[in-house]
């Protein structure tokens, strides 16, 4: 009987995982995965969370024990990299962060003894990069992805005449942040257990804002000043490592320094090149034939295998290569720009102008609505029958075609349907035990 119960317990909460539109595609290996992060009793509480921020009240209401003894699980939990807590006005609010960007990455954001990172790392390696369907669902269901890349500002340098957005640049990042942290890259580190790693620097992946404050309250982040995040940044150019971030405009949460071989949304951008997995930089290499000598440096740089070498097709010279961008897979970083030797690689913008959300909100309703899980927000309260009967149908009416989806709101007359349409994002931080 206990067995069954710990099963369900986590059962319970791969369902509450996959709530979010950054769900975790449920196999044994993700099981496997939980049952380290998460003792027992945690993922049967956890799974009863909401997916709105919450407070210690909201959480002993829910478990049904004192608010004193919720605080002190949920402040276990956040020491752990599982939970995020932020302030708001008096009090504290906790969230539950996705598996990726979330608390995937905080297990291996430094070392520690509690768990077995070794053992984590390979369950990682096998559940990510081998059976893959939990990074394909993540990187490429929906149009709207949870990471861009930032253009590398050492390229953009050279070429001024190009126009760059303020929150295109990591620095900007750095000048409005108002907390930032550095760790450990979760990516390298779990290489590294496997002995896998490249030489890349590995204390070099940032937080910022309100992930940072957390991550630095509990000990899994180390805090950094202005400065430091520049040096950072300057170590990574020279690594030519790529900017990875957070999909928004404001308030970036994190800025990963990422290699081809090791980091999984560059391997995504790989494997699955063609359905986008990543958001691109505004910008694109252009080849000028007539200066190319074929020397490869482009290629062997290049982090996603968008770079190759072709025939000059030079009667002259009949052996002769040229370089030769792939621009449905290209990211814009801008490595092959900066590491040229001859003016043989010039900067464009692009034709279409790539969009990004405006902050994590307008970014979690983007992906919500894509992946059909917006009812799960609005109807957050998972206790209540009638919470989870009303979020049923509506996901059911959202996921209809869009054709089908306006007849069906014309037939129902519902003006809440159209409310929370137009005005969800504006509601979303309204913490989840204010009364319904």
């Amino acid at each position: 009987m206990a067995h069954n119960t710990v099963k369900a317990g986590f059962s319970a909460l791969v369902e509450r995982l996959n709530l979010y539109p950054q769900g975790a595609t449920a196999s044994e290996l993700l099981y496997k995965i939980l049952q380290i992060l998460f003792k027992d009793n945690e993922a049967s509480l956890v799974a009863a969370l909401p997916i709105k921020p919450f407070t210690s009240r909201r959480a002993a209401s829910i478990w049904q024990m004192p608010e004193a003894k919720a605080r002190d699980i949920l402040e276990s939990l956040a020491d752990k990299g599982l939970l995020v807590d932020m302030a708001h006005g008096k009090n504290t609010l906790y969230s539950l962060p996705p598996p990726m960007a979330g608390f995937f990455e905080f297990s291996l954001m430094r070392v520690r003894s509690d768990i077995d990172q070794k053992a984590l790392s390979e369950l990682f390696f096998q559940y990510l990069n081998v059976e893959e369907d939990f990074i394909k669902d993540l990187f490429t269901e929906g149009e709207t992805q949870l990471g861009r890349v930032f253009v590398n500002e050492q390229a953009i340098s050279q070429k001024s005449n190009l126009m760059v957005l303020d929150y295109e640049k990591a620095s900007e990042v750095f000048e409005t942040a108002s907390a930032m942290a550095v760790g450990m890259c979760y990516c390298r580190h779990k290489m590294l257990h496997l002995g896998r790693a490249c030489q890349a620097p590995m204390d070099i992946c940032m937080t910022f804002n309100v992930a940072a404050e957390s991550l630095i309250r509990h000990g899994n982040a180390r805090r950094i000043d202005k400065k430091e995040c520049y040096d950072l940044l300057q170590q990574a150019y020279d690594s030519n490592l790529v900017q990875f971030g957070e999909n928004v405009r404001e308030k970036v949460n994190f800025i990963c320094n990422c290699c081809g071989c090791c980091c999984e949304a560059l391997l995504a951008a790989k494997k699955f090149a063609i359905l986008h997995p990543v958001h691109t930089t505004n910008f694109l290499p252009e080849i000028i034939k007539d200066k190319c000598v074929g020397c490869g440096k482009c290629v062997s740089v290049c982090p996603v295998d968008s770079m190759s070498l072709i025939s000059a097709d030079d009667p002259d010279a009949p052996t002769r290569k040229v370089a030769q961008v792939n621009v449905e897979t290209c990211l814009g970083c801008g490595l092959c720009f900066k590491e040229r030797t001859r003016d043989c690689i010039d900067l464009k913008a692009r034709d279409k102008r790539v969009i990004t959300p405006v902050n994590g909100t307008h970014l979690r309703v983007l992906m919500a609505i894509e992946r059909g899980k917006l009812q799960n927000f609005i109807f957050d309260n998972r206790v209540l029958w009638h919470h989870r009967a009303l979020a049923a149908v509506l996901g059911a009416i959202l996921s209809l075609p869009p054709v089908k989806r306006a007849l069906a709101n014309e037939q129902i007359k519902s003006r809440y349907l159209a409310f929370i349409s137009e005005r969800f994002e504006k509601h979303y931080y309204r913490p989840a035990d204010e009364k319904r």
